[in-house]
This record gives structure tokens, sequence and C-alpha cells, in this order.
């Protein structure tokens, strides 16, 4: 599906992780003409890398809301900078993940609006190599029930997961449920997006926006040391030519149904 759309569909255009100044600038230097081209209604990213690649700062959150993205979903990075802390608190467009336990700063879901249309974000996080937080299945589950009840019928999820199979899981667990569920965390753009069955967009991870000549955002040479060598060393966001990852899910507004996804892949040098 190009540009042109019925009116009953709603487009949404989703990046994966934004990882430091890198990805902030292929953001603002692709995503223009992305909206030119695809005139989507409503544009969401990962926000744990913003800030020099891990975490968040009102800076970095500021310059992404201006360059035309409306809500940021998270994961476990989101906790690297303090000041992110006071920041999801009052932002109610900056998700951290759900399934986190009670009294954790943030929320794990918001609503947000576009042509009268209400449109439920979800954030989850996956229990494989990563923090021990409660079952994705089943607070996804509380939390779709919930919107479900107040009468919202688009949902998108961002589950943010280590292992592929764990993300694959939990899109069949919620086919038919959500309109879409994309992945992150692995940076490395999964070539799976899909229509489920149930009418739910998948795919198993968005990419990220970064350095396309790195190692997951980072230097690659750092990243190769680390390997070799097994010693520690702190990964630097890299540098160079750009790369913009994510999908265009179009929703049939009245069913919540997805009804077509198509990756995004966009470089400049």
């Amino acid at each position: 599906m190009t540009g042109n759309r019925k009116e009953n569909i709603i487009r949404v255009l989703l990046f994966g992780d934004i990882i430091g100044k890198t990805g902030r600038q292929a953001v603002k230097e692709l995503l223009p003409k992305l909206i030119e081209e695809k005139k989507p209604d409503i544009i969401g990213a990962n926000c744990e890398n913003l800030a020099g690649g891990f975490g968040i700062s009102e800076k970095t959150i500021k310059e992404m809301f201006n360059a035309g993205i409306d809500f940021f979903t998270s994961g476990n990075h989101i906790w690297d900078k303090k000041e992110g802390f006071e920041l999801i608190k009052r932002e109610p467009r900056i998700l951290r993940p759900a399934n986190y336990p009670e009294g954790v700063p943030g929320r794990g879901y918001t609503i947000l609006t576009r042509d009268d249309v209400r449109i439920g974000i979800i954030n989850l996080q996956g229990r494989k190599f990563l923090s021990e937080v409660d079952s994705p299945f089943v607070i996804g589950e509380k939390i779709i029930e919930k919107l479900k009840k107040d009468g919202i019928n688009i949902i998108i999820i961002d589950f943010h997961a280590e292992i592929t199979s764990e993300k694959v899981a939990l899109g069949w667990y919620f086919d038919g449920k959500v309109s879409a569920i994309v992945g992150t965390h692995t940076h490395v753009q999964t070539a799976d997006a899909k229509i489920l069955p149930g009418g739910t967009a998948y795919i198993t991870d968005l990419g990220m926006c970064g350095a396309r000549d790195s190692v997951i955002g980072m230097k690659k040479e750092i990243a190769i040391e680390r390997f070799l060598k097994l010693m520690p060393k702190r990964f630097e966001v890299a540098k160079g030519a750009l790369l913009l990852n994510g999908v265009i899910v179009d929703i049939d507004k009245n069913s919540g149904k997805a009804i077509n996804i198509e990756r995004i892949w966009r470089e400049k040098e």
C-alpha cells in the first residue's frame, strides 16, 4: 500500500531503538522525506538508547519530539540515566515496560488520539536474559482487556526482548487481540514482517536508528575487541553513514485489524 489509502485506515510508523546522537541525526535527516512519502498518522520509536547510547535525557527527548515522533517506548536501559526517572513520571508519551513491579516510576501503557480514534500503546519486556520482571503474557493480557473494556480496539505492543522465540510466542498469543506487535532490543531488523491469521501485524525486531557501519549502533572496533579479549570496555556510539529502521502498519479503524505491514530501511552516507 502506498502513500494513498482509504479514509477508514490509520497509518502507524514505528522505529526501532534510536542509538545516541547518530540515531537522532538519522531521524532528523531521513524522517521528513518518509513522512512526505508515506503520510503516517502517528509515529512512535523506542527511546531507551537515546542519550549517549544509554538512557534518556530531557534534551534528547525534546529533540525527537520536535523531529516529529509522537510517543516513545523503551526497555531495560530506560533506567541508565537518573534524569530519565523524573522525565517518565511526568510525560505520558514516554513508556517503560508495563511488567516491571508496582511502584516503579512511569507508566507501561498509554492512550493517544488521532482523527478521533483512540490508540492504545503497550510496552512490555521479555524475561529471557533480562531482568526478572513479571510475565509479559499475563500483564499484557490484563492491559489489553482493560483497553478493550474502554472501547479501544486499536492496540500496539512494543515487546522489548532478547530472544526470538519469546517474541514469536507472544505474537501468536496475542494474535487477533491487538493490531500490531513489534519487537525491539536486538537492533537488527528481521525479515519476518507479516500479518498473522487473526489480523495482527508482526515483526520480531524493528531494527535501529543509528550508524549503519556499526555493531548494533556502537563502534565496531570496541565490540570486536570485547569479543576477542573478553575484557570490559565501555561501548561508544558509532558515527558515519546513517540507518533508519522500522515499519509502517495500516490498521482498519473500525475492526482494529492490520491490513498491511511494510518494512522501512533507509540509508544516508
